[in-house]
């Protein structure tokens, strides 16, 4: 539906139609804004609702959840983004309405009002959906077929992407970390409102690129292709465009874990203090930079190597490319078992940071021999007839990716164990320390003051053995072997695990000789903690905790499993690598001969 045909008074920077840097700058801006947004949407979501910058409160199991339908929705709201292009707007139209949804969206997730935070996120997907997938299809219209230069055109547009994806996870995890997470959102909202700026400017550089033709305008090419049946050959090809797929729902299922469970994990279980007396500890939404830097760095190498491999004469079609970049981005949760156990080894152990940057290293090189080639790969087997559903296939086999990702992260998490304090806040006072706390005075102004957490109703934790005694579980501070249990009450209703509790520390004969170990967290029910007059008078606290060791070796296991999931899916790809090459019938052969 676009025009691939170059204008003749397209003007020209750098080799390439200014066009081109006009779409670069207005992706980079919108991957900003997506970027930036996602580096801290599971933080925000698990984060207190009574802190001095309230999150939603859920637990982690709970954020995971909504992170993988979130990221699932994005990219299958590509698939109508793409139709309502092709059919009504086209995609210059529907590109602008896309960026406009997205301005809207994450200016309304800067209000912090949960409303505000569930339709935000509704109109972004609206607004990716509109945006992703046109703004591509309108670089490829910027080149004439057969244009040498479309190549470098896309790697220059890629470039653009993963800037914007490096600069927003630095400057919207620092801006969330240090002022607020509705503010890290509104900074998000305000690159994409530049993006949006940026695209408005420059149509007198896209005049004839993804114009509206006509919804029922096809070629007497694509007319004729529909009405034959597949023949012998497509329906192979079809068959490993399916398997492709596969592959896509699989590398993208272990890939993502980077906005969720690493995330969580980061943020929770690594050691992300500095030696810098400006920047006492990296904020955990920092670390999601890790994977753009590190294409900027290494993406050039990468393709530079596969030339060089394919020059050699070795195996270099897709498929290899894909099983090896699977394998690879597999191996990077090696990495993540080391931390776990790094951070298991003693008591409230964290990790050091060195295994999450040499993990995201291991995801990126994966990253950069798979995702390139996936949709080249379409482009090349897909019969005519079929070229629009089998894009529509593959942006909705990264959604379910996406969403097999939230669910690996949610089976991650384990279920809390809940209860009521039961005492009046004196009780606690033992047990906890005043410390230094922001609050918020009068004048809405963020102050310090000293004093106890309980009297200014912020959560508070306390760390504990925790083991069975008698068929009873007995809860001791960590530090002074003084007993807890009459502290709080363990839910006892029916969605309650408490039962779960001892039955585990029974299981595992953990007994007062070798006890595990729970972070008690005491939260001020977010409701009453809204009402000033009642203030520091020490009520209506709930707890919440899980099992330390029980945690830790979840974690462990799911890194485990998906270690030896993909590096096995891709080994057996490459055992089957001849079988599935034979079923292409030579798609590629015409492309290695030439190179």
């Amino acid at each position: 539906m676009n025009n691939t045909t170059k204008l003749t008074h397209q003007k020209e920077l750098f080799g390439h139609p200014v066009g081109l840097y006009v779409l670069f700058f207005t992706e980079m801006w919108e991957r900003f804004s997506y970027y930036g947004m996602r580096g801290i949407l599971v933080l925000y979501v698990a984060s207190s609702a009574t802190a001095i910058d309230p999150g939603l409160g859920w637990t982690n199991k709970n954020a995971l959840i909504l992170y993988g339908w979130y990221t699932m929705l994005v990219y299958v709201a590509s698939i109508p983004g793409g139709w309502i292009a092709d059919k009504f707007l086209g995609q210059k139209k529907t590109v602008m309405l896309g960026g406009l949804l997205l301005c809207f969206g994450h200016g309304i997730l800067a209000v912090p009002e949960d409303w505000a935070f569930f339709t935000g996120l509704v109109l972004i997907i609206l607004g990716v959906g509109g945006l992703k997938p046109n703004i591509s299809t309108m670089v490829g219209g910027l080149y004439k077929k057969g244009d040498t230069r479309r190549d470098s055109g896309f790697t220059i547009f890629y470039i653009g992407i993963n800037i914007g994806a490096f600069l927003a996870s630095i400057t919207v995890g620092l801006v969330a970390y240090y002022y607020g997470w509705h503010y890290g959102f509104g900074l998000a909202g305000l690159g994409m409102l530049i993006g949006q700026a940026v695209f408005f400017w420059g149509q007198k550089f896209l005049e004839g690129v993804g114009e509206f033709s006509g919804g029922n305008k096809v070629t007497q090419q694509e007319r004729e292709a529909a009405k034959k049946p597949l023949n012998k050959i497509e329906k192979d090809r079809v068959i490993v465009l399916l398997i492709s797929f596969l592959i896509v729902v699989v590398f993208w299922g272990a890939f993502e874990q980077a906005g969720g469970l690493m995330n969580l994990y980061t943020d929770a279980k690594v050691d992300r203090s500095t030696d810098f007396s400006w920047l006492e500890e990296i904020p955990a939404a920092v670390f999601q930079s890790l994977n753009a830097g590190y294409i900027i760095v290494f993406g050039t190498i990468i393709g530079g190597f596969w030339i060089w491999w394919k020059k050699k004469g070795k195996e270099s079609s897709s498929l290899f490319k894909m099983a090896i970049g699977t394998i690879i981005m597999g191996l990077g949760y090696v990495f993540m078992m080391f931390a776990s156990q790094e951070a298991s080894s003693e008591v409230f152990g964290k990790a050091a940071m060195t295994w999450v940057f040499l993990a995201y290293l291991f995801h990126t090189i994966g990253e950069l021999c798979t995702s390139p080639v996936a949709l080249s790969f379409i482009t090349k087997l897909a019969p005519l007839k079929y070229a629009s559903i089998m894009m529509g296939i593959y942006f909705a086999a990264t959604g379910l990716g996406n969403k097999l990702a939230g669910s690996i992260g949610e089976n991650s998490q384990l279920k809390p164990f809940i209860g009521t304090m039961i005492v009046n806040k004196e009780d606690v006072f033992p047990f906890i320390k005043m410390d230094s706390i922001e609050i918020k005075n009068k004048q809405k102004n963020i102050v310090k003051i000293f004093d106890y957490p309980i009297n200014e109703d912020k959560n508070f934790s306390i760390k504990a053995k925790v083991y069975n005694d008698g068929g009873k579980v007995i809860f001791k501070e960590f530090e002074s072997d003084i007993k807890l249990n009459s502290l709080f009450a363990l839910s006892l209703d029916k969605d309650s695990n408490t039962k779960e509790l001892l039955e585990t520390l029974s299981e595992r004969k953990i007994g007062i000789s070798n006890p595990y170990h729970a972070k008690i967290l005491f939260e001020k029910d977010k409701d009453k903690a809204q009402l000033i007059e009642n203030k520091g008078d020490g009520k209506d606290y709930n707890i919440s905790f899980v099992l330390e060791e029980q945690q830790s070796e979840t974690e462990y296991t799911t890194f485990k499993w998906l270690t030896i999931f993909t590096v096995a899916f891709g080994v057996l790809l490459l055992i089957l690598i001849k079988k599935l090459k034979k079923l292409t019938h030579g798609a590629e052969d015409s492309e290695d001969l030439a190179t």
